[in-house]
């Protein structure tokens, strides 16, 4: 099961106490600077992590200057489309709400998860690039973004990118318990997206794993990550 820290105690709860009961994952950025896309980015990721475990999701966007641009940056960097939060309140049926929020930001009753800054320039970066550098971090940690950053992280997705499409064309063979079980523990943590890459990087070179294994298992832990990992399956080796 998910577990979260509350920014207002900094006591890890559960992300979605009630079984199959529905969550709110609502952010609250308030502009559209890399903290706040950053923020945007938490928030998808919640989204995914609830849905993997099977927990319904209503994903709202709250408040804010620039909410359009924040919006457009967010698409590209392949966050899942919010709904307009303005104007819902509390007891709408939910069994939770978490408010996504910048470090030291406010938000009304209900779990706080707070998304350290982002510091550097990001105007013109390749999207996914991006999205790879800001998950390579925990989000209580600060971000420094820059052009050897975001190169390295390039360069990591087009590896992973033509490994995963030489991995599909082997026959396919179901995730090791081992490794799905260390995929679920790292996100299930807080949601440890640094620690879901450590995983793939051990999977990447694992001699006891066919490829047929990798390849499944890469394809799972995107739906959580959606680096577009599989975009180039099928394309000439």
């Amino acid at each position: 099961m998910l577990r979260i820290t509350d920014a207002r105690t900094g006591e890890p709860v559960d992300a979605a106490p009630a079984r199959r009961g529905l969550t709110r994952v609502e952010a609250h950025p308030q502009g559209s600077d890399p903290t706040n896309l950053r923020v945007l980015l938490v928030a998808d990721l919640l989204v995914r992590a609830l849905e993997l475990g099977g927990t319904p999701v209503w994903a709202l966007l709250t408040g804010g200057r620039r909410q359009a641009e924040l919006r457009a940056a967010g698409a590209a960097l392949g966050a899942r489309p919010f709904e307009d939060g303005g104007g819902f309140g509390a007891g709408l049926g939910e069994a939770q709400v978490l408010h996504v929020v910048s470090e030291g930001g406010t938000a009304p009753d209900g779990v706080r998860v707070a998304v350290a800054p982002v510091h550097g320039e990001t105007d013109g970066a390749d999207p996914a690039a991006l999205r790879l550098a800001l998950l390579a971090r925990p989000r209580s940690e600060p971000v420094t973004v820059g052009p050897a950053a975001l190169d390295a992280a390039a360069d990591t997705l087009d590896r992973w990118r033509r490994a995963v499409a030489d991995w599909a064309r082997r026959p396919s063979r179901p995730i090791p318990d081992t490794v799905r079980a260390e995929l679920r523990t790292a996100w299930e943590d807080d949601l440890d997206t640094a620690g879901v890459l450590d995983v793939l990087r051990a999977v990447e070179t694992d001699p006891g794993l066919t490829d047929g294994a990798r390849f499944e298992t890469y394809a799972y832990a995107d739906r959580l990550l959606g680096l577009d990992l599989t975009r180039d399956l099928g394309t000439p080796a």
